[in-house]
């Protein structure tokens, strides 16, 4: 069966071809140039964007899979947590190809994409495991018990891991987004140099608005209103210090509670599964653990359609679809009773 994967969450454009569990096609449009001189998505401008890029990487992602629209089966898009905007078009475009071609329609929730995306580089991954969700949008522990069987461990009370690194970034004066900037920076510091607090958040909860505040009062000590920072500044150390500090919370949490409900497999997804120390860290953490580690390539960490496409898929193989009045919603819970 071939499904198309539609993903405009946010501020990339994306589309998918899938033949099964299989990727022909995966084509995604970063809108990172037009955002990035806000130091952030402007909502209004992303779902403009996605009006003007949603039918040319639908046609992209047909043909670079050699395929016909007329040979899809399924249409599956994000329409939940996002951009409202931004996911109407998504959603929207979804459901006027199906209605047009007479083909079943679904919606996906974007953080089962992502949990579900180490699937398609790890066909033989199965149930259970633990499922570490760091992004800019989301940080949660998940306990995968099957398809659709969802626990939540954890999550964050404030700011998202890779939220915070985009306001650092702001705060260093770099460019967005933060989290490929800072990694980069941090390969070059002593992460060592400044002693940023970690949070300290009861059972599997995260914290990072702290250990914001904490790198901003550690700046504005050499930061003036009139000269701006200070050369004096080591913006490489920072970046370093900063990172570890968010690294060891999230490694710390997910080895904890990987422990305590008794799995030996952990996913880490989302945009910050690929920061260069946070793979690190987790695989030497779970190879001194015994604990089979899934880390998706860097293509399935950021936001793409082919795990959305595949979520759809795996739903629509035991029946399930979506009406045509479905509609996006900003946000949902990704938990499932018990």
């Amino acid at each position: 069966m071939l499904t198309l994967g539609i993903e405009t969450s946010c501020d990339e454009t994306a589309a998918a071809v899938l033949r099964d569990d299989s990727v022909l096609s995966s084509i995604v449009a970063s809108q990172v140039k037009l955002h990035e001189k806000y130091g952030g998505v402007v909502p209004e401008l992303a779902s403009r964007e996605h009006l003007k890029n949603i039918i040319p990487v639908i046609r992209e992602a047909l043909a670079q899979a050699s395929v016909r629209l007329d040979d899809i089966g399924l249409v599956a898009a994000t329409y939940t947590p996002g951009l409202i905007g931004a996911l109407l078009v998504g959603v929207s475009t979804a459901k006027a190809i199906a209605y047009a071609q007479g083909i079943p329609f679904i919606g996906v929730h974007h953080g089962e994409g992502h949990i579900l995306a180490a699937h398609l580089e790890y066909p033989g991954i199965g149930y259970p495991y633990l499922a570490l969700l760091v992004s800019g949008g989301h940080t949660a522990l998940y306990h995968v018990k099957g398809l659709g069987d969802y626990r939540m461990l954890g999550q964050t009370r404030d700011d998202a891991a890779g939220e915070a690194y985009d306001k650092v970034s702001k705060l260093l004066d770099l460019p967005y987004p933060g989290g490929p900037v800072i990694d980069k920076l941090a390969q070059e510091g002593n992460p060592l140099a400044v002693n940023f607090p970690r949070s300290k958040q009861a059972g599997y909860d995260f914290s990072f608005s702290g250990l914001k505040t904490a790198v901003r009062n550690h700046i504005y000590l050499f930061k003036s209103k009139d000269k701006g920072i200070d050369p004096a500044l080591n913006i490489r150390d920072v970046a370093a210090s900063f990172q570890a500090a968010v690294v060891d919370t999230l490694v710390e949490k997910t080895m904890l509670a990987a422990a305590e409900i008794n799995v030996d497999k952990i996913v880490v997804a989302g945009g910050v599964a690929a920061n260069s120390s946070l793979r690190s860290r987790m695989k030497q953490e779970a190879d001194k653990r015994g604990m089979m580690l899934y880390l998706p390539g860097m293509d399935l960490c950021i936001d793409n359609a082919a795990m959305i496409a595949l979520a759809g898929y795996l739903h629509f193989q035991r029946g399930e679809t979506s009406s045509l009045d479905l509609n996006p919603r900003p946000s949902m819970p990704l938990t499932t009773p018990g």
